[in-house]
């Protein structure tokens, strides 16, 4: 079994940064991929930024050169560092894995995901 759990999330505002940190207990390797989705009010879940079992990342436009995934095997936990955050980034942020091998076609991709964190709130003020 695997548990995400998210952490991390806060009220900023505009321009400032944020660390959030994903925590995956249980079984903790093997993942084909590990990811970041957010979902504002009243809008579907869009992915944020991905990372295969390589290293290769991946990127939404709307915040490539803000935002940076990197994980820390030593303490199964992946991060997403969040630089001049803007009032449209704030949502619900969840990360995400699968062992599953669609998710290298489509990282950014919520179908291709299995495991699911229970989400942690942005919230950037202008």
């Amino acid at each position: 079994q695997v548990q995400l759990v998210e952490s991390g999330g806060e009220s900023v505002q505009a321009g400032g940064s944020l660390r959030l940190s994903c925590v995956v207990y249980g079984v903790t390797s093997g993942f084909s991929c590990m990811a970041w989705f957010r979902q504002a009010p009243g809008k579907e879940r869009e992915g944020v930024a991905g990372m295969l079992a390589a290293g290769t990342t991946r990127y939404a436009d709307s915040v490539k050169g803000r935002f940076t995934i990197s994980q820390d095997n030593a303490k199964n936990t992946l991060y997403l560092q969040m630089n001049s955050l803007k009032p449209e980034d704030t949502a619900i942020y969840f990360c995400a894995t699968t062992w599953r091998g669609d998710c290298y076609a489509d990282t950014l991709a919520s179908m291709a995901y299995n495991f699911w964190g229970q989400g942690t709130q942005v919230t950037v003020s202008s």
